[in-house]
């Protein structure tokens, strides 16, 4: 009966990890990107940087200390504009990402090419 506390947290754990994996997933073909790169580190980041409609290259600037914040900031506020979401919206996927990028997968926003 002890581990029966570590047990239920673990579970819910893993209930989160599946609701977020399956809601990017979602984002990433609503993006018209393969849903199983969320898998790939690396790659992943890539097609995120394409879904903000950021140049490939960008993804070095992450291995840049204090620079990666930025680029990182920047990435998902041009996420949230690229599915019609507000600057607010974007604070929510940076803050509680595990939240706001399911609502974003599972909800009726659609991604929209961004001109820069």
């Amino acid at each position: 009966m002890d581990n029966f506390g570590g047990i239920v947290v673990i579970l819910i754990m893993v209930v989160i990890f599946l609701f977020l994996i399956v809601g990017m997933w979602k984002v990433f073909e609503k993006a018209g990107q393969p849903g199983w790169g969320i898998f790939i580190p690396i790659y992943n980041t890539y097609l995120m940087l394409k879904i903000a409609n950021r140049p490939g290259w960008w993804l070095l600037l992450l291995f840049v200390p204090i620079v990666n914040f930025v680029i990182a900031i920047i990435m998902t506020v041009d996420i949230a504009k690229s599915f019609g979401k507000s600057s607010m919206y974007a604070l929510g996927l940076i803050l509680l990402g595990f939240i706001f990028y399911p609502m974003l997968g599972y909800g009726d926003a659609q991604w929209n090419l961004i001109e820069r």
